[in-house]
Formats: C-alpha cells, structure tokens, sequence
C-alpha cells in the first residue's frame, strides 16, 4: 500500500530557485540509490510556505530511505535553506 511523506516547511522567498533547485538534486540522489519513490509534487502556500509530498510504494521503501538519506549530501544541502520544517506520513487508504 502506498505511503505519503508530506513535508511543510518555511523558506525566504529570495531562496525559492535554491528551494527548487536542491529539492530536484534530492529527489535525483534518492531514485538513484533507493528505489520506491513513485511521485514527488511541491506546493506552495504563500510566499514563504511549501507543501513537499512524496509518494512511496510501501512503508519499507519510505524508511529505508529515511535511513539512508541521512548520509547524502544532498538532504542537509537541502534542508540548510529552509527553516520550521514538520514531517507526517500517512497511509493513503482511498484515491478516486
């Protein structure tokens, strides 16, 4: 069944290429080493305020990555330009 990892976070709006940027260098670097990851979609509240959802294939595929992720390079290069970052994951039951 497939999980959601939905994360908020706060930027400078002067950062949002970067935000972009190294989001995509991110989600390149996870695909490449852990497989799962189906779709990643970014939206934004306001000028300083995103939504990041990422979809996984299962809650294995999801944490294994959070483990692994944790020693690329690219996750802290990523999280350095934002700030009040909060993490849910949900199980996705129902999708029409």
């Amino acid at each position: 069944m497939s999980v959601l990892r939905l994360t908020r976070f706060k930027a400078d709006p002067k950062d949002a290429d970067q935000v972009l940027a190294r989001r995509a260098e991110l989600i390149d670097a996870i695909r490449a080493k852990f497989p799962g990851l189906t779709e990643a979609r970014l939206a934004r509240v306001d000028d300083e305020s995103w939504v990041d959802v990422w979809r996984w294939e299962s809650t294995a595929a999801l944490e294994a990555a959070v483990a692994g992720a944790h020693s690329m390079p690219e996750t802290p290069a990523a999280f350095a330009i934002v700030r009040d970052a909060s993490v849910e994951v949900l199980e996705l039951i129902d999708e029409r």
